[in-house]
C-alpha cells in the first residue's frame, strides 16, 4: 500500500504565522509539524511516500526532509500543486504514483497520538472503495460530520450549521484506485476548489465506504492557532504517533 501526504495550502488561518512559509513547515513541539503524518504513515507499514506541495516555500520541503531517510525511507516522492484547488485536486495529482495499488491519504496538518496500523491493514483486506476514519471533537461544526446510522455512514455534511453529532471526519482517508475516477466528475464549490468530502459521499453512495475511529487524540493543527497551540501541549505532555 502507498502513503500520500498533502501539504499545500495557504494556511490563512494561522496568519501571520504562515505570511512567510507553509503551515506545514511550522514547529509542533520539537518537530517540524509535517514529520508527524509522515512518521505515522511510516508507523503503518507504509514505505513509499509521495509528499504533494505548492507555493513558494515548496523548495524547503526538500531541503528538509531530502529523500527521507530520517524515516527510515529510501526514496520520497514529491508533487507540486501549482494553485490552491482542494484536497481533491492536489489527490489527483498522484495518480500515476498510486498506480492501481490501495493507498493512505493524510493531510499534513494532521498528527495523531497512536497509529493507523489496525484500520490500515482492515483497508488491505477490503475489497474495494473507501475507509475513512473518525474522531470526537467539541466544534464539529468546523468539519465534515458524518451521520452513522446501524454501523454504516449514510453521509457527511461539511460544516453544518447545526452538526448532528460530534463525530468529525478527520484528515486520514483510505481509498482503492476508483478514486481517480471520481475526481474528474466533480463539480467545484463555492470557493471554486474540489472538495474531498464530495469524493467521500460519492463512495458512500456507491455502497462501497466503511469508517474506524482514531485510537487515542487527534489534532487539526491548521484548524486555528488554538488548534495549534493544543497540538504543541498534547504532543509534549503525551508525545505522538505512538507504536
Amino acid at each position: 500500500m502507498k502513503g500520500v501526504v498533502l501539504a499545500g495550502g495557504t494556511g490563512s488561518r494561522l496568519a501571520p504565522l504562515t505570511s512567510v512559509t507553509n503551515k506545514h513547515l511550522l514547529p509542533v513541539y520539537d518537530k517540524p509539524m509535517i514529520y508527524y503524518p509522515i512518521q505515522a504513515l511510516v508507523n503503518a507499514g507504509i514505505d513509499d511516500i509521495m509528499l504533494v506541495t505548492g507555493g513558494q516555500s515548496a523548495g524547503d520541503f526538500l531541503r528538509l526532509l531530502g529523500n527521507g531517510a530520517e524515516f527510515g525511507l529510501k526514496h520520497l516522492n514529491y508533487s507540486y500543486q501549482a494553485q490552491a484547488g482542494g484536497i481533491a485536486e492536489a489527490l489527483g495529482l498522484t495518480r500515476d504514483f498510486v498506480g492501481n495499488n490501495k493507498f493512505v491519504v493524510i493531510l499534513g496538518d494532521n498528527i495523531i497520538q497512536k497509529n493507523i496500523a489496525k484500520p490500515v491493514a482492515d483497508f488491505a483486506q477490503q475489497e474495494d472503495g473507501a475507509k475513512i476514519l473518525l474522531a470526537e471533537v467539541d466544534n464539529p461544526q468546523a468539519y465534515g460530520v458524518a451521520e452513522i446510522v446501524d454501523g454504516r455512514v449514510i453521509g457527511i455534511t461539511e460544516k453544518p450549521a447545526e452538526p448532528k453529532s460530534n463525530w468529525i471526519v478527520t484528515g486520514i482517508y483510505l481509498y482503492g484506485p476508483e478514486v481517480f475516477d471520481i475526481i474528474p466528475e466533480l463539480e467545484p464549490s463555492k470557493r471554486g476548489e474540489l472538495e474531498i468530502t464530495d469524493v467521500n459521499n460519492e463512495f458512500i453512495r456507491r455502497g462501497k465506504m466503511t469508517f474506524d475511529y482514531i485510537d487515542g487524540w487527534w489534532a487539526d493543527c491548521g484548524e486555528s492557532i488554538d488548534w495549534l497551540l493544543r497540538a504543541n501541549n498534547k504532543v509534549a505532555e503525551d508525545g505522538a504517533n505512538q507504536i
